[in-house]
């Protein structure tokens, strides 16, 4: 019998390995994303592809892949981070695009900002070859359900 994402999130955080996590999620697989631990603080990167690009002149990433990322840096960080017993449900997310990203590896840092009983609310940033130019920034709201009610 396979383990269901909420065995495999238990899993990941007691094995202090998200991987397990990603490895069962074929989107994030598509994206090329990965999650490590660095200085303690969770990073999503979203390795690059040529299929990623949205604007072949420039050439820059397509947007819908950094929004992509910033979503699912979000959501891994607050699977990562806190007590929840089901999958956070995205209620809004707000982006906003600040330079051109480049066709390179791109990184995501989330922070959460607050976590009530039924939503989460979490800032993120993407970046490329510094952290203090970020290509992108949002902020997500998630629907959740705290595992200790």
């Amino acid at each position: 019998m396979s383990a269901t994402i909420l065995e495999l999130i238990a899993r990941a955080r007691a094995q202090g390995e998200l991987s397990l996590l990603l490895a069962a999620i074929p989107y994030a697989q598509y994206m090329g994303m990965t999650c490590a631990v660095e200085d303690g603080d969770l990073v999503t990167t979203m390795k690059y592809s040529p299929d990623l690009i949205g604007n072949p002149a420039l050439p820059a990433l397509h947007g819908g892949t950094l929004g992509a990322l910033l979503e699912s840096a979000a959501a891994y960080k607050l699977l990562w981070a806190a007590d929840t017993a089901v999958l956070p449900k995205t209620i809004t997310i707000t982006i906003e695009y600040l330079r051109p990203a480049k066709p390179i590896d791109t990184y995501a840092r989330a922070t959460i900002t607050r976590q009530g009983r039924r939503v989460a609310s979490l800032s993120v940033e993407a970046y490329q070859e510094d952290r203090d130019k970020p290509c992108a920034t949002g902020n997500v709201h998630f629907l959740i359900k705290r595992a200790s009610e």
